[in-house]
Order: structure tokens, then C-alpha cells, then sequence
């Protein structure tokens, strides 16, 4: 099938994968997946954890790449098109309208997080991170100017479009990204050897200690797995749009799950040594970023410039994670209106903008309405109706002409995984994740997983 008229495609492989990467790699690999295996055991959680990214996401994200390639058009216009080549109803459309709306609710929250990031990078490049030194951080309206300032970085980035924006900033955020985080992982490993911070790191991180490992423990692990790597959000079906018909999408899957991965286990080696260093608890939550990290960089020589280049870290992998959540929405009106993809990004970008200055306004509007909302119920909806609908309603002859490249082997591991396993475990997930917001935990009580 010849590429869709006017519709963009990226210019190389390299520019998709970079941008992709970007996407998948955001601040749930550099505080999210510390936090995780802090609160799970260590190195049990990572080794399931692994295992999660390779059996149930990679899956999921090369189901993405296909719906979106086959069609060449926004999310939701993609799973309508290809539920109707599959001879079924174009209400599978509903597929696609879950994930866009549960990828764009999360961008109004994550932009105001990323806004702290960028806040916490200014003040270590700018003196240090003593009270003295922050009082741009001091108020809810100092919140909203920086979650302003990161929505405004964003909304510019995609109203140049696919070649000018997104692939001109990920082709030179990545690869400086990259350079960063071995940069800053070399420093802690080094500096945390004569401590003994780092061997403890590294074994925390590495030695298996399953006789920690309960029902709750897989949970998380596919939770964070799930979530990590990018999918259920519209952005790798539009993603996905944009290939060229000899990409190969298996190896595609396989190399940007395998670089989240390995974000991931990096960010753990760049950060427990400094915990173990100074004591820090390593499930400390979202305060290990926003409030230990930063007071360890205030009493460590030179903290100031390493903890500026640690968030400045965070930021690239926040930015080039917002502008495919942004992208993706962006890609379906675009499709559907008169108006310029320069109009659309800033009125979307402008609507997301009002409803993050509500979550910096009210905690309980986030952390009760839109986290939930997107995080709890949207995003692994959308996975679940992703497993059922290519597991399930697309016949196996349409997938395997989408993954013509992939072995025989590589493509029967997929289609199983994604018509048995995917939908099992995501609908547990959901399903416990519900039970645990609305029932009090009752359905991970009763199976012994709380």
C-alpha cells in the first residue's frame, strides 16, 4: 500500500528511532523505575521487570507501529481503517479515541512535573539548590510560569511539524541526552567506588533476592513495564503512520524497547550510588527527585553543577516525551479541519495548558481527577482494547503483511503473546489498579497482593 497523499513520512531510520526513543524515555525511566524497584525488592523487581518489557509491551508496541502504518493517519483514523479492511465494524475506531484522550490528559499533568524539572535545573546552573538560591519555587504562580514555559518549548517543537520540528530537536536532544546520562552515571559510579556506595548499588540493582517477590511485585513490574516503554497512548499508532513500508517493525520494537530498558537500569546506576552515598531511602517516591536528590546536591562539591545537569537530564527526556504526547493529537485534528498545524498545536497546547494550571492550583484535581482519570483507567483501557482488537478482531494474514520483515518465528511469538497473554495481564493490571482506587483493595486482598 502506497503511502497516504500529503501524509509526512520520517526522512530516515535513524530520525524515527531517535524520535520514538525519545518518546518512550521520559522521567518515569529516571524517577519512576528507582522508585519502583526501591519499593519492590531491587534487583527481583528488575529482573521481572525485564521480562515484563519483553513479553508484554514489545508486543504491544509493534501492534502500534503496524495499525499505524498500515493506514498512515492519526490514531483513531488508523484503527478505523484497518478494523474495516479487516472486514469488522469502524466503531473500533473507539480503540483509537481511548488512547489519544488518555495520551492527552496525561500531557497536562506531565508538563507541570516537567516544569519543576526545568525550575530545579535553572537554580543548580544558577548557584545551587539552598533555599536561598529557589525562590522562583516558592509559589503556585512561579509552578505556572514554568509549566507555561514547558508547554510553550512544546507547542513550538510540533507546529513545525514532523521534518522541522520533532526530528530537527530529537535527532540533537537524544544523542546529547545520551552523552549526558553515561556522563553523570560514570561520575556516580566513580565517585560512590571508595564509599562502597557502589557496590552496594550494583548489588541492590543486580543480585536477585526473590524471597522478596510476592503478587504485588509482577503488578508493578508490568505496570511500570506497560507504561515505560510508551504504548496505549496514541503516540507510537501516529508514530507509526510515518514509516516507510521497508521499516522493519520487529526490530524496530526490539531496539526502542531495548534503549528504554537500558535507560532505565542506567538511570538506576547513575542514582543509587549517590542514594546509598548519603543515606537516602531508595523508595522515597517522587521525593527522591524533588526533595532528597536535590538537598544531597546542595552539600556535595560541585553539586551545583551536577545536580543542574541531572535535571537538565530529566528535561530532555520530559520534552521529547511531550511533544509525541502533543503530536498525537495534533496528527487527528489535522486531518479533520481547515485550520494550519501551527493553529491546532497551539490551541491544543493552550487547552492542556489550562488544565495542568488546575492541577498547580489543586493537588486533588490531579491527583484525584486527572491522574486517575488518564493514568488508572484511560491509558490501560486503551492497551486492553489495543491486545483485544489485534489479538482478536485483526485477521493474522493482515498483521503479518504489516510485519512482512519479521521471521517466522519473531511474528508467531508476537501474534500468541497478543491474543492470549497481552490482554490477560493488562486486564489484570486494570482491573487491580480499579479495585485498589475504588474498592479499597479488596480483589488484591482477596488474591493476597496487598
Amino acid at each position: 500500500m502506497a503511502g497516504a497523499v500529503g501524509h509526512a513520512q520520517w526522512s530516515s531510520r535513524f530520525a524515527f528511532i531517535m524520535a520514538a526513543v525519545g518518546s518512550a524515555v521520559g522521567l518515569g525511566n529516571l524517577w519512576r523505575f528507582p522508585f519502583q524497584t526501591g519499593a519492590n525488592g531491587g534487583s527481583a523487581f528488575v529482573i521481572i521487570y525485564i521480562a515484563c518489557v519483553a513479553f508484554i509491551a514489545l508486543p504491544v508496541l509493534m501492534s502500534e507501529f503496524a495499525i499505524g502504518r498500515h493506514a498512515q493517519k492519526s490514531a483513531v483514523s488508523s484503527t478505523r481503517k484497518m478494523a474495516q479492511d479487516a472486514g469488522r465494524s469502524a466503531n473500533w475506531s473507539f480503540v483509537g479515541w481511548v488512547c489519544m484522550a488518555g495520551g492527552f490528559l496525561v500531557l497536562t499533568t506531565y508538563s507541570v512535573i516537567a516544569g519543576q524539572v526545568m525550575a530545579f535545573s535553572a537554580a543548580g546552573f544558577a548557584g545551587g539548590f539552598g533555599q536561598e538560591s529557589m525562590p522562583f519555587m516558592g509559589s503556585n504562580w512561579w509552578g505556572l510560569g514554568w509549566h507555561a514555559l514547558f508547554m510553550f518549548v512544546t507547542v513550538l517543537i510540533v507546529a513545525q511539524g514532523l521534518k522541522g520540528g520533532i526530528e530537527r530537536v530529537v535527532t540533537i536532544l537524544m544523542p546529547l541526552f545520551f552523552i549526558t546520562l553515561i556522563g553523570l552515571t560514570i561520575y556516580a559510579i566513580t565517585t560512590g567506588l571508595e564509599s562502597g556506595a557502589t557496590g552496594e548499588a550494583f548489588a541492590y540493582l543486580f543480585t536477585p533476592d526473590f524471597s522478596q517477590v510476592d503478587g504485588g511485585t509482577f503488578v508493578s513490574a508490568l505496570g511500570q513495564a506497560f507504561f515505560s516503554v510508551g504504548v496505549a497512548s496514541a503516540i507510537m499508532i501516529t508514530y507509526g503512520s510515518y514509516l516507510s513500508r521497508d521499516t522493519n517493525i520487529a526490530s524496530s520494537g526490539i531496539i526502542i524497547s531495548g534503549a528504554d530498558t537500558l535507560v532505565a537500569l542506567i538511570a538506576g546506576m547513575m542514582i543509587f550510588p549517590i542514594v546509598f552515598a548519603f543515606g537516602v531511602d531508595p523508595a522515597a517516591g517522587m521525593g527522591l527527585i524533588f526533595e532528597a536528590l536535590p538537598n544531597v546536591f546542595a552539600g556535595m562539591p560541585g553539586g551545583n553543577i551536577i545536580g543542574g545537569a541531572f535535571f537538565f537530564l530529566a528535561f530532555i527526556a520530559a520534552l521529547t516525551s511531550s511533544i509525541s504526547l502533543l503530536e498525537a493529537t495534533v496528527a487527528f485534528v489535522d486531518e479533520h479541519s481547515d485550520f494550519g498545524r501551527a493553529q491546532i498545536a497551539w490551541l491544543f497546547g493552550g487547552f492542556a495548558f489550562m488544565i495542568g494550571a488546575g492541577a498547580v492550583w489543586s493537588s486533588d484535581f490531579a491527583g484525584q481527577f486527572v491522574d486517575v482519570l488518564s493514568g488508572e483507567i484511560l491509558l490501560p483501557f486503551g492497551g486492553f482494547l489495543i491486545a483485544v482488537f489485534v489479538g482478536w478482531v485483526v485477521p493474522k494474514k493482515l498483521l503479518r503483511e504489516e510485519m512482512q520483515h519479521a521471521s517466522n518465528g519473531m511474528f508467531a511469538f508476537f501474534h500468541i503473546m497478543m491474543r492470549y497473554i497481552v490482554p490477560f495481564a493488562v486486564g489484570i493490571v486494570l482491573l487491580l489498579g480499579l479495585d485498589a482506587r475504588f474498592n479499597n483493595g479488596a480483589l488484591n486482598a482477596m488474591l493476597g497482593l496487598g
